[in-house]
């Protein structure tokens, strides 16, 4: 299942998509120095004399003006610090809730992170199951399964409404076993850490590279650097395991040809080793591009965010004053 011409443009899209925003990878420059706090009011010299206090206290109450209710842009600051806070920690500790494109499961990315404790291997089976039957995945799959039809690719699976259904199956088991193998099975038995750790360090090319150096470089439970076993083997496996038993095998097909003579085509095996080679190299390749967007998203949905509250002001000023 190699990847076809619809699907490579499909990836392109999104490459390129992420490859717009070059300047989101340097370092957001700290705030400017805040402005010097008003000096505190001079305490009368005079002393108070006996009786006039509760007065004075009074008049000074009265004389201040009513709260003003809390505008829209500090609601909608409000709203975004606790979606942050949410973001910033997922069902279980160590995970997040974060969402490629606001909606794609990205609970193994950790922003700023420093230490954090290792995942048990209870966490990490229950973190790849939230993500891997998450409800946007379904129509994920969906759009993945109409590519294939598209394509035709793999044609014992047929066209039409049963066709899209194997398909569909299909794509759903390839991407479930493979999150499973590559972040649950391989990292619990093996002590190796599923999660990416956003790196936010020096300009595009450094973060770029160091995204892509995740696919074979991970740490372990214990925080030490070590191979990606878990990930280069985790996706051969899988690939050996989707390829090898529900995948169609050979057979043949019969076509008339305008004097009605059948023709007998021969359609080749996708359980062959070279096709299970090629859905491993297609997975690493996913996966890639994958880590390559979980490096810079974080700094492309604060850019969108910052864009969202300053339009704010201007939606309010031109509101009409009552």
């Amino acid at each position: 299942m190699p990847i076809k011409p619809a699907t490579t443009t499909f990836i392109a899209f999104v490459l390129a998509t992420f490859l717009s925003f070059p300047s989101v990878a340097q370092q957001t420059p700290p705030p400017a120095n805040p402005a010097p706090s008003a000096p505190e009011s001079e305490t009368s010299a005079t002393p108070a004399v006996p009786g006039q206090e509760k007065d004075s206290a009074a008049k000074a109450q009265d004389a201040q003006p009513p709260a003003s209710p809390p505008s829209p842009s500090d609601k909608s600051s409000d709203k975004n610090k606790d979606a942050q806070g949410t973001s910033a920690q997922g069902k279980n500790a160590g995970t997040s809730n974060d969402r490629l494109f606001l909606a794609l499961p990205n609970f193994l990315t950790l922003e700023n992170s420093g230490k954090v404790p290792p995942l048990t291997a209870g966490q990490k089976f229950k973190v790849v199951a939230r993500g891997s039957f998450d409800k946007v995945e379904f129509p994920w799959y969906g759009i993945l399964s109409g590519i294939s039809q598209a394509e035709d690719s793999e044609p014992a699976y047929g066209q039409g409404l049963k066709g899209y259904g194997k398909r569909y199956a299909s794509a759903f088991a390839d991407g479930t076993i493979e999150n499973f193998m590559t972040s649950a099975v391989l990292p619990s038995i093996l002590h190796q850490d599923p999660r990416f750790f956003q790196s936010s360090e020096g300009g595009f090319g450094r973060r770029a590279g160091y995204a892509v150096s995740r696919i074979f470089v991970t740490r372990t439970d214990s925080g030490r650097p070590q191979f990606n076993y878990s990930e280069i083997v985790g996706s051969a496996l899988s690939a050996a395991i989707s390829t090898n038993t529900y995948h169609p095998r050979s057979f043949i097909s019969v076509h008339y040809n305008a004097e009605g003579m059948p023709i007998y085509i021969h359609n080749a095996s996708s359980r062959t080793l070279s096709n299970t080679a090629s859905v491993w190299v297609t997975q690493v390749g996913y996966d890639t591009i994958t880590i390559f967007i979980k490096e810079f998203w974080p700094d492309v949905h604060r850019k969108m965010a910052h864009k969202h509250k300053n339009d704010l002001p201007q939606a309010d000023s031109s509101s009409p004053k009552e």
